[in-house]
């Protein structure tokens, strides 16, 4: 049996078991139909990239069936979300067929993008109480940042090229951010794509699992299969053991994927009625976060869990818990049977790869030097400078893991200002949001807790990895969804005044 076939057996079992463990908790939030629905289709689409044996025939095929089922969605993002990791982004170049090169990359992310957000970000500027693209300032922020990001193009590469980068910020940045911010506008809509992001994250980690304990990438094959060139898809080891990635191309994404997926349970699992539903669920994520052995996320993971503990009720106390229960933790894993190899894996305590922190600080100091040669927009050829040349790895190339250098390179300082100053203007409006709910169990409340504990998570990870495959991906999503829920307070609080006006109006 070929390779790839005997990973599909492998995956289909184990992501039968998630769903059939998940069932139940699952429609503790959504219809069942809804769960079922998409439990099938992930299923079908599966077969049918493993079945295709070429890229362009799962296209074709995904195609139809995505465009079919996205227009019998109510939920656009949660579609989004429970397909978003189906197979690896590998990206094979649409020919130009001899008028250009070739036309544009696709991938299985910009197939789903176009084929699911880009019909429903077309529905829903036709609807007379959709927010108008520009009237936040996260909006003007964002555009402001992709306007300037294809003007910057023009002096790297022609003007067809130019257009084809502009065609991908639309694609992989505006759609993702748009269809979030603007589709998900009751709490019923919120719970059902964050339930989606987690169920999909919780197929992922038990694929990381089997990965990491069998040492086998099980969708490796499935690259080879499809007859695609894909540099992400390398086995990396770390201590010894295999850095799982499932179909994320690389264990840091996977690891920010489970990261993610954790802050987005912190909300989701308070709905879930059974206590012991709940533990597997975390217990799961968390052992996918392990299985990429990263450091980044774990960190990120950790100031998930912290940010969302320290905006609840008895915050002092349940830190103060936590935080001995880490102190504690630490001198048992010298006694525990793997202990000591755990210790060896943590940040900051460890001595495994510790010289990949070392170079994380050489890039910084040196990426600095160059970025103050050209400190307002940045430059293309930065990695043609001798302090760049001298990072180069053993791989031959220059590994720029952290997202804030990786802007400030290529766009610049006012680039960074603007990327910074959206996330933080996102987080600035979930805090003052949050403010209108003085209960801090309302629901309400709960949902601007975890989104941004998880943004602030997203933005600690990313300062350890640079944006690649589905990383940025995500970051969109998650910051549409932060707008979308500062855009339900603001009308929940329009409604409450209209209300207290017109009761004050009523004659007695």
């Amino acid at each position: 049996m070929p390779e790839h076939f005997r990973a599909l057996v492998v995956i289909l079992f184990l992501a039968g078991v998630v769903f059939v463990m998940a069932r139940r908790p699952a429609t503790d939030l959504i219809p069942y139909s809804d769960f079922k629905r998409r439990r099938n289709l992930w299923f079908v689409l599966t077969l049918v990239a493993f079945a295709s044996h070429s890229f362009w025939v799962y296209v074709a095929a995904a195609a139809i069936i995505m465009y079919i089922a996205g227009r019998r969605e109510r939920n656009a993002m949660a579609l989004f979300f429970m397909l978003l990791f189906l197979i690896p982004p590998a990206s094979v170049q649409i020919p130009g067929f001899g008028v250009v090169n070739y036309l544009v990359d696709l991938n299985h992310v910009r197939l789903l993008t176009l084929c699911v957000l880009l019909p429903a970000a077309l529905a829903l500027s036709r609807q007379s109480d959709t927010l108008r693209f520009g009237r936040t300032w996260p909006d003007k922020l964002l555009a402001a940042s992709l306007v300037l990001m294809s003007v910057l193009y023009l002096r790297e590469t022609t003007l067809t090229d130019t257009l084809r980068q502009a065609l991908y910020l639309y694609i992989d940045v505006f759609l993702p951010y748009y269809v979030a911010s603007r589709g998900l506008k009751e709490i019923s809509d919120f719970k059902d794509a964050m339930l989606a992001f987690v169920l999909a994250s919780f197929v992922l980690a038990l694929i990381g699992v089997a990965e990491f304990v069998r040492h086998w990438l099980l969708y490796n094959a499935l690259i080879d299969a499809m007859g695609v060139q894909w540099s992400m898809s390398g086995y990396l080891s770390r201590g010894g053991s295999l850095r799982a990635s499932a179909t994320t191309g690389q264990a840091i994404a996977l690891g920010y994927v489970m990261s993610v997926a954790i802050g987005l349970y912190l909300f989701v699992q308070g709905y879930v009625r059974s206590q012991l539903q709940r533990v597997l669920g975390a217990l799961l994520l968390a052992a996918g976060l392990f299985a990429p052995l990263s450091r980044g996320p774990w960190i990120g993971a950790v100031v998930i869990v912290v940010v969302f503990i320290a905006l609840g009720k008895g915050a002092v106390k349940r830190l103060t818990v936590l935080a001995l229960a880490g102190v504690l933790a630490l001198p048992l894993l010298t006694v525990l049977p793997g202990g000591d190899k755990v210790l060896d894996l943590l940040p900051f305590i460890g001595n495994i790869e510790k010289e990949n922190i070392t170079y994380r600080e050489r890039l910084i100091d040196n990426a600095w030097i160059v970025i103050q040669r050209n400190p307002l927009f940045g430059s293309f050829d930065f990695r043609n400078t001798p302090e760049m040349q001298s990072m180069i790895q053993g791989e031959g190339i220059i590994d720029i893991v952290n997202t804030y250098v990786s802007l400030a390179l290529r766009v610049g300082l006012v680039g960074l200002a603007l990327f910074v100053a959206f996330f933080v203007t996102v987080l600035l409006g979930i805090r003052k949001a949050m403010r209108a709910f003085p209960d801090k169990d309302d629901e309400q409340r709960q949902l601007g807790r975890a989104l941004l504990a998880t943004l602030v998570g997203i933005l600690v990870i990313i300062f350890t990895v640079s944006s690649i495959t589905i990383i940025p991906t995500v970051y969109w999503s998650i910051a549409g969804l932060g707008v979308a829920y500062i855009q339900r307070v603001r009308r929940l609080r329009a409604s409450q005044a209209s209300a207290l006006a017109d009761a004050r109006l009523q004659p007695r």
